[in-house]
This record gives C-alpha cells, structure tokens and sequence, in this order.
C-alpha cells in the first residue's frame, strides 16, 4: 500500500493530529521535480527549482546582475573560475557553459545539494568541483549560521552571528561547516590557482580576501568580482587593496551595479581586471 504523505509543518487540530495531504504519495513526491530551462549565449541551461526563490533566481538570470553575466561571457576555454558563494550555482552553470573549468564553494547544505543537482542537471560532473565549505582568513571547523533553511536562500554567516551588514543578528537555524583559505587550498594543491574569481558571500567577502594574498599577488589571476559594502570601512578598504595590488575598476561599470535604494543600498559588485 503506497505511503501517504503529511504535512511536515505543525498544524492545530483537535486531536493534534497533522492533517493528510490527500492523494499524494511518496512516489508521486519523488516524481516530482521541477526544473526551469533557460537559453542563455545559444546553449540551454537547466536549474532545479524547488522553491519560489529558487525560481526566482532563474527568472531574473539575465536582469538581477547583467554584469556578472558580460564578465563570464568573456572567459576563456578551459580558463579556471572560482565561485565563491555559489548558491544553486547561477553563475557556476553559466561559467561551466562558456567552457570555464569551475570550483564552487557553497557551505549551506541545502544550497550545496541543489548545486550538484544542477552540476549534473547540465552534465557538468566533468567541469565543475563543488565544496561545501566556506572560503576565509582561517581554517577552522565552526558554525555556520542559517538566515533560513530554504533552497536557494542567502545571508548566512560562517562563524558570527552578523547580517549582511556585520551587525549582531540572532539566527535560529545552524549547521557545523568548515572553512578554508584560499592561499591554503592552492598551496596544498587542492586547487589550481584560477583565472577569475567571484566573491559573493554577503558581507564576509573581506574575510575571503584576506585569506588569499599570495593568490592575489599570482599574474595568472586576470579578474576578480566582488560584491562591495560601500558603507563597510572593511570592503572600502578592499577596493585600495586590489588597486594596489594593479588591478583597475571601470567606474561607468560600479555606478550601474550599486544598488541605489532598499535594503541593498550602497551594495554592487566590483569588478576588478589586470
């Protein structure tokens, strides 16, 4: 006799009992997966879609960060990218698309088995290796704390209780996770030291660069994406940091990208090429 489903939430009834969701049936739950096809550059890309904001980040692919999108479009074949803050891996499938060799880092355990779905969805297990750990200034085992446990959400934080912002926020859900070093990874071999970088890893972004000096300092990095804080004395101090160290930012290129009100104001990413 096929298994019934119930819903998982709890529900206030007389007899506390959780209702039945009515003809549904473990086998017709595990039939169901959505996924959203997009054609992006002639070629088309498949995304899981479990959840609305999941969707929604297939939807906006081509209007949320159009500069994120030109600047993948111009990596080379077999160029090695880094995506850091992978999320369920926009920019990993795009990247992987264009022929880019990838490493994404996504620590968020929902986000990162959705990422490999759709690493395989695109039949990209041979172009993309995907980690669930965080990138920092330090390797350490610690806690990363969940803004929410939903496919595709954002904001969490690897080892302080902050928002988006560095302030104090009290998160509800938790998971143990790990951290690495860029400058670690690549010295211990574990990675090839890459071409381009992504940064997106909502307001930590400092953290991921700082553990990445002699990685910066390599002539085969051509171009790095960073998402900035322009009210975060740490990222204004990152844009001098990469200056200095001879990469250049298109001002036309940031003033498009930041964010001119809401919640992300002052926010936009960076893109910065030697």
């Amino acid at each position: 006799m096929p298994t019934r489903l119930y819903q998982a939430a709890p529900i206030n009834t007389r007899r506390g009992k959780r209702p039945l969701l009515k003809d549904i049936t473990i086998e017709d739950y595990e039939k169901f997966k959505p996924v959203a096809s997009i054609e992006w550059r002639g070629k088309p890309l498949h995304f899981n879609v479990p959840t609305r904001i999941a969707l929604w980040r297939v939807e906006t692919f081509e209007t949320k960060e159009p500069d994120t999108l030109e600047w993948i479009s111009g990596f080379g074949p077999e160029e090695i990218f880094l995506d850091v803050g992978a999320n369920l891996g926009m920019y990993t499938i795009a990247a992987a698309s264009v022929g880019a060799r990838v490493y994404a880092f996504e620590p968020a355990f929902f986000n990162y088995a959705l990422l490999n779905k759709n690493i395989i969805s695109n039949s990209f297990m041979d172009r993309v290796s995907a980690y669930c750990a965080a990138l920092s200034d330090i390797q350490e085992w610690g806690a990363l704390y969940l803004n929410e446990v939903l496919d595709g959400s954002g904001n969490h934080a690897f080892g302080e209780e902050l928002d988006d912002h560095l302030q104090p926020k009290q998160s509800e859900y938790r998971q143990g996770s790990f951290s690495a070093t860029l400058d670690g990874l690549i010295g211990s071999g574990t990675l090839p030291v890459p071409n381009h970088i992504k940064i997106d890893v909502d307001g930590f972004e400092h953290k991921v660069l700082g553990g990445a000096a002699k990685t910066l300092e390599d002539s085969a990095l051509k171009s790095v994406l960073v998402e900035i804080n322009t009210h975060l004395e740490e990222h204004r101090g990152l844009i001098h940091k990469l200056k200095d160290l001879g990469f250049s930012l298109s001002p036309e290129q940031v003033q498009a990208a930041i964010r001119k009100e809401g919640p992300f104001a002052g926010i936009g990413n960076h893109i910065f090429r030697r």
